[in-house]
């Protein structure tokens, strides 16, 4: 006869709230009911070495069976099974964990059981009106039956059962098209196929389910038959876990675009195993090409997180810090404190010395293969290489000097990419500094007036054709405590002392000429000055200390931002020793009016040379024109 018993907690209350709070997702429970059953085949395993009343199993086993006329979805296992007082204990007490007690009662360390909590076998109570529990010990002589409807009581009764384990039979709610609830599914195979291999598929007992097959039709007249034949959903053994003697690339490579819906192999593989204060193990991927959303806000980061084999999250952004967002792959811990849904995790400890383990790891495998196979990194670079760039900008430069050594530019001698370390080396005694310069591409640079210095010194120049390079910059002062500057911003230091002399006398003698060139540009430039930096070209365009013109570009161009508004600082600089300067000069000492016409042309010239755009083309254009004219007279 049965016994009708109360819930020992406030269990209308509680089962709302994990029915409605903890669990974000339906299919959830399925995993639930998996893990609790391959607890008790664990419980079952290690009592049966230990206690002679506990028989071994021939097989260790989870079965699934959906009923569709029913409408009932089994869980059954061969484990431990429970006798009356642990379904009161364990059951009908929610949230004591039996999994939990049984670990502190052995004391073992390295017996991996998954549940924590006691919690997850009310998850089924999302998609179930009635939940059955048939249920046998071997420590009892006969089995229970224990029932409900998830309210406020619960039933036990004795029943027949010779085999010793459980079976958990949900029976599933009517679907509800009005609140699109569609219960139904979780009875279909190609579903519960679908939820294993996402949530279980390593567990480490084989999970069973009779599936239906078609036998191939011999005639098109005659209608196909079906049979039933028991397979096996899950891998079991997780590819991570096995000694990487046993791997190889192409197993990994399978199991990468299997895993991430890729179609290519990826570019590099990183497999790791740490043992000790944390334990787990990783197996990352650096993909060959980025994804098409990877540079917008709708690419998500993160790596795929388990524990004990067991699926908890799809992509976890914590274990991966955004300067390498790019990777993908999975890591596996056993040391992870979850929370009591196990769909997320509690902030802790773990986690973050997981996530600074793998970020070391991942740099050292980026700085060996730049090291071993240069011609790989450079693959990896020109796909990747702008993310660690905004990395070492990001958190005004707090990763710099992890990152410093891993980026490349191309340089005016050199169409191969050179690192930091590499143009360090080859800088000749005298030179100072790091020289960069700016431009969208080495053409543009390479004819930048500002050249002619760095030219005539033999020095060698960065190019920073990306965006991010002017921001990186910014924080990424120096290298090795050799300070970097750009041949287009600020005061000259490539010349030598009785050139720097030359230049002051000749900004005196002509002084007047600049104060008139000065007061035609007031409202265009904050200074104009004679140059040492130029040879070759008449005039040219730098910006002061601060914000570099190729920093004013790229903030004009971000849609509604504030930094639009801010401007480089703009000098004009002109080259004493060129034929216009002394064109100019006789300009000046004929028709001082006249200079402000001449400055407005040489004004635009420098914006043209540097990229800018003009603002009245119409302007300029009248303007040439009609001192061209006045030329021939």
């Amino acid at each position: 006869m049965a016994k009708t018993k109360q819930f020992q907690t406030e269990s209308k209350k509680l089962l709302d709230l994990m029915v409605n709070a903890i669990y974000t997702h339906k299919e959830i429970f399925l995993r639930e009911l998996i893990s609790n059953a391959s607890d008790a085949i664990d419980k079952r395993h290690h009592l049966s070495l230990t206690d002679e009343t506990v028989p071994a199993a021939d097989e260790h086993e989870i079965f699934i069976e959906p009923d569709k006329e029913g409408r009932t979805l089994t869980v059954r296992d061969n484990g431990i099974g429970m006798t009356e007082d642990e379904l009161v204990s364990e059951i009908g007490t929610i949230a004591e964990s039996g999994s939990k007690a049984f670990m502190e009662k052995l004391e073992k360390k390295d017996l991996d059981i998954i549940g924590q909590f006691g919690v997850g076998f009310y998850s089924a109570f999302m998609v179930a009106r009635e939940v059955i529990v048939r249920t046998r010990s071997p420590y009892a002589d006969t089995g229970y039956e224990w029932r409900s409807t998830g309210e406020s009581t619960y039933t036990i009764e004795t029943i027949d059962k010779d085999d010793i384990g459980t079976s958990v039979i949900i029976v599933l709610r009517e679907d509800d098209e009005e609140h699109e609830a569609y219960y139904s599914e979780y009875l279909e195979e190609n579903t519960i196929e679908r939820i294993v291999k996402k949530y279980s598929d390593y567990i480490r007992y084989p999970i069973r389910m009779e599936k239906t097959k078609t036998k191939e039709k011999e005639d098109e007249e005659v209608e196909a038959e079906t049979y039933k034949e028991v397979e096996t959903l899950n891998s079991m053994v997780p590819i991570w876990q096995k000694p990487k003697s046993e791997l190889d690339d192409e197993a990994l490579n399978e199991f990468y675009k299997r895993q991430f819906n890729e179609f290519e192999d990826p570019l590099k593989v990183i497999h790791t195993s740490v043992e000790g204060l944390i334990t787990y193990t990783a197996l990352v991927f650096i993909p060959k090409k980025p994804p098409y959303d990877f540079f917008t806000e709708k690419y998500e980061k993160g790596l795929q997180l388990y524990s004990k084999g067991v699926f908890i999250e799809d992509k976890n952004k914590a274990l991966v810090p955004e300067h390498f967002r790019f990777v993908k792959g999975l890591v596996d811990s056993s040391d992870l404190s979850l929370n009591i849904s196990r769909e997320m995790l509690q902030h802790n400890r773990q986690l973050r010395k997981i996530a600074q383990h793998l970020e070391k790891k991942i740099k050292s495998e980026l700085e060996k293969m730049l090291k071993n196979d240069r011609e790989k990194y450079i693959e990896f670079y020109e796909a990747y290489g702008t993310i660690l760039k905004y990395g070492i900008y990001d958190q005004f430069g707090a990763n710099k000097d992890k990152l410093k050594d891993l980026i490349m530019f191309k340089t005016s001698k050199s169409d191969e990419y050179v690192t930091l370390s590499e143009y360090i080396e080859r800088m000749p005694e005298p030179q100072e500094a790091i020289y960069y310069a700016s431009g969208k591409n080495k053409d543009q640079i390479m004819n930048l007036p500002q050249m002619d210095a760095v030219k005539e010194k033999d020095y060698e120049v960065l190019f920073f054709t990306e965006d991010v390079d002017e921001f990186m910059v910014q924080f990424l002062t120096e290298y090795e405590d050799v300070p970097f500057k750009s041949i287009q911003q600020g005061e000259n230091d490539l010349l030598d002392e009785d050139k720097k002399e030359e230049i002051e006398e000749q900004q005196k003698e002509h002084s007047k000429l600049i104060k008139s060139l000065k007061k035609a540009l007031k409202d265009k430039v904050k200074d104009v000055r004679l140059s040492g930096r130029l040879k070759d070209s008449p005039v040219c365009l730098v910006s002061g200390e601060g914000l570099s013109l190729e920093m004013e570009k790229v903030l004009k161009q971000m849609p509604q931002s504030q930094a639009q508004e801010l401007q480089a600082e703009k000098i004009l600089e002109i080259n004493p020793d060129h034929e216009l300067f002394q064109a100019l000069k006789s300009v000046h000492e004929k028709d001082k009016r006249k200079v402000e016409d001449y400055a407005n042309l040489l004004y635009h010239q420098a914006l043209l040379i540097e990229g800018y755009p003009i603002e009245n083309p119409k302007e300029v254009s009248d303007l040439m024109a009609q001192l061209m004219v006045e030329a021939t007279k």
